[in-house]
């Protein structure tokens, strides 16, 4: 008996231990459409906003966050200078930058910021929503305004497994482009990028959980972190379903469901989008070699 006893304790010993090393090293990702920005323009009010953006951070405080529309518009394909990343650099202090690089030759607007501490950056690309994707800046199928997704392949220092983070910005009027674009990611995933790598999509579908767009991506293998609520904000209220989401490869436990960031700083939203984040866990997977 006293055996049987040792046995089972030590089985529930070992159950203990692989969950606090499978806790240790879940990934908190988050998501957030920090809205585009016109140096100048009497109507834009990213001086007000940015102290609140730097607040919501800290206080989200994601291990990766993946950020759309973080564009200083000035004319042109592209702006040398982006004054929203310039802003969270000197005021959010232990992240580096990844999905990002001299705008001529790598798109600068959607990036993807990490924990050092936590992860290495070990590749980045991008493509865009169009017939000829890997050109930068090429606009989408109907000519509209281009729209793209942004890519980082990270290898966890807890684990030493990798991980890509693909963040997406769908188009917010076109439907068609919206399917095709969900099509050319759903491609990407299966044929061009993935290696068998677990995967993370997030950012700003422009769509709902329940939609085409949302389900050609769930075809290939991905699902949908449930929805914690409204992620964009219209004359002052959270409306309609959630836009902006996170799905994951099977290799992920999500911990919770969405959490969508609502918060006021002294009266004043980081954006017309919340932030929304969720913690994950790896499965019990073998080591990649």
């Amino acid at each position: 008996m006293r055996s049987t006893l040792l046995t089972l304790a030590s089985f529930i010993i070992l159950l203990h231990s692989q969950a606090l090393a499978q806790s240790s090293c879940a990934i908190h990702v988050a998501s957030f459409n920090i809205h585009y920005i016109v140096p100048h323009d009497k109507n834009d009010d990213w001086e007000e906003r940015k102290t609140a953006v730097t607040k919501v951070l800290k206080d989200i405080d994601a291990d990766i966050i993946a950020f759309q529309e973080m564009e200083t518009f000035e004319g042109g394909h592209y702006s040398h200078r982006n004054l929203q990343l310039d802003w969270i650099n000197s005021t959010t202090t232990g992240y580096k930058n990844a999905a990002t690089g001299n705008p001529k030759f790598f798109p600068s607007t959607q990036p993807i910021l990490y924990k050092p501490a936590k992860f290495i950056a070990v590749n980045q690309g991008f493509f865009f929503f169009s017939d000829t994707p890997d050109l930068i800046y090429s606009r989408q199928w109907d000519g509209r305004y281009p729209y793209f997704c942004s890519w980082a392949r990270f290898r966890s220092r807890c684990n030493d497994k990798d991980l890509y983070v693909f963040n997406v910005h769908n188009d917010y009027k076109s439907r068609e482009n919206r399917l095709k674009s969900s099509a050319l990611i759903s491609d990407r995933i299966k044929t061009n990028v993935l290696e068998n790598v677990p995967m993370v999509v997030l950012g700003d579908f422009n769509a709902s959980k329940q939609s085409k767009e949302i389900g050609l991506l769930e075809a290939v293998g991905l699902s949908v972190v449930q929805p914690g609520g409204a992620t964009f904000r219209r004359w002052g209220l959270n409306i309609g379903p959630a836009i902006d989401h996170v799905l994951v490869s099977k290799e992920f436990k999500p911990q919770s469901d969405i959490k969508v960031w609502k918060n006021q700083y002294d009266g004043v939203y980081p954006s017309d989008h919340n932030p929304i984040s969720v913690k994950l866990l790896f499965k019990d997977t073998a080591k990649r070699e």
